[in-house]
């Protein structure tokens, strides 16, 4: 295991036993997250998108403002759902933070899940093609995004501009040098696994996929990504792809973890449909006395098959909880992945 970072869903609630009672709680508290766990050797801070719900949705402030805040971490999605985005304005977007983070930006994509409505990207003023699904969509967004990211002239000038223009075709701006190669897709099956390898990004996969096979989840996802190494290897790409893993691991190194995560009612993947017709597996979560968890980690195919690992942290228990989790994998686990 080559790298360790966190992920963060940006839950928020007003109830009373949640750190994060507020959007403002969350995005504030998410920028201290990622400072603290660059200050205890993390190597990357990671946000879901979701929209419609409390919790994160525009990423590009906050990848931005963590970018100001730090010096070394990578900075990431995972993962913005593309069937809600104009990737013109996104590359934008990208681009500025990127730049304002000295090209950390790790930028998660992927054609979505399921959300809180109906439909959710029509109201974004999206909606597929004739003939073409959401999912189809959300993957032409994509190709148009890494298309313009390639930094190459496309928009014929005006003639007469309000300011000088460069000769020839115009880009997108502000240009990110090497974004291109930093942008991830996340997967739920292995022919997208596939498809983005062959497009040239890195993969995403998380603690959910498609159940094709029936066999344990952690097997599954290890698959998953032979499939997409062997694919980016026909493709000819010149550079080595990254591939992570998401996984909800806790150490029980003192009561409040043990009082949080010591029910061991989550050790075992589940099954489910995440819509009428996809049949999915869902991933366990791991949570030991340290040696324990080292002792099953070391058994999980998949992580020992990605070279980068993110944590989901509960978000809602806090910065000095979440602090805490992160040093303890970090401290008691990571070395015996490999880490460092």
């Amino acid at each position: 295991m080559k790298k360790i970072g966190f992920l963060s869903f940006g839950h928020w609630t007003p109830s009373s036993q949640s750190q994060t009672r507020t959007a403002s709680d969350t995005l504030l508290q998410s920028i201290d997250l990622a400072v603290a766990a660059e200050e205890l050797g993390a190597d990357g801070a990671y946000f879901r998108v979701h929209h419609f719900a409390r919790q994160l949705a525009s990423p590009f402030p906050l990848l931005a403002a963590v970018g100001a805040k730090t010096s070394r971490i990578e900075i990431g999605t995972a993962v913005i759902d593309m069937r809600y985005e104009n990737p013109l304005y996104m590359a934008e977007d990208a681009g500025s933070a990127d730049i304002i983070a000295g090209g950390r930006l790790q930028l998660g994509i992927s054609r979505g899940s399921p959300e809180q409505v109906i439909d959710g990207w029509r109201h974004f003023g999206y909606a597929p093609a004739e003939g073409e699904t959401d999912a189809e969509m959300g993957r032409r967004h994509a190709e148009v995004l890494l298309d313009v990211l390639r930094g190459e002239g496309f928009a014929q000038p005006n003639p007469r501009p309000m300011f000088p223009n460069p000769p020839g075709l115009l880009r997108i701006e502000p240009h990110s040098d090497g974004l291109r190669d930093r942008i991830w897709w996340g997967a739920g099956s292995n022919a997208t696994a596939a498809w983005a390898a062959k497009r040239g990004m890195n993969l995403q996969s998380s603690t959910l996929k498609d159940d094709e096979s029936g066999l344990p989840f952690h097997v599954q996802q290890a698959d998953q990504i032979r499939v997409y190494r062997e694919a980016w290897k026909a493709a000819g790409h010149k550079r080595e792809p990254r591939v992570s893993v998401s996984r909800s691991i806790f150490a029980l190194v003192d009561d409040r973890d043990r009082a949080y995560f010591g029910n061991g009612n989550q050790n075992e993947d589940k099954i489910g449909f995440i819509d009428e017709k996809t049949r999915a597996i869902f991933g366990r979560s791991y949570a030991a006395e340290p040696d324990a968890l080292v002792e099953q980690l070391a058994k999980d195919e998949a992580i020992a098959e990605a070279d980068t690992l993110l944590l989901t942290v509960p978000n809602q228990l806090g910065v000095d909880y979440n602090a805490h989790v992160i040093e303890a994998i970090l401290t008691h686990v990571a070395p015996a992945l490999g880490w460092r």
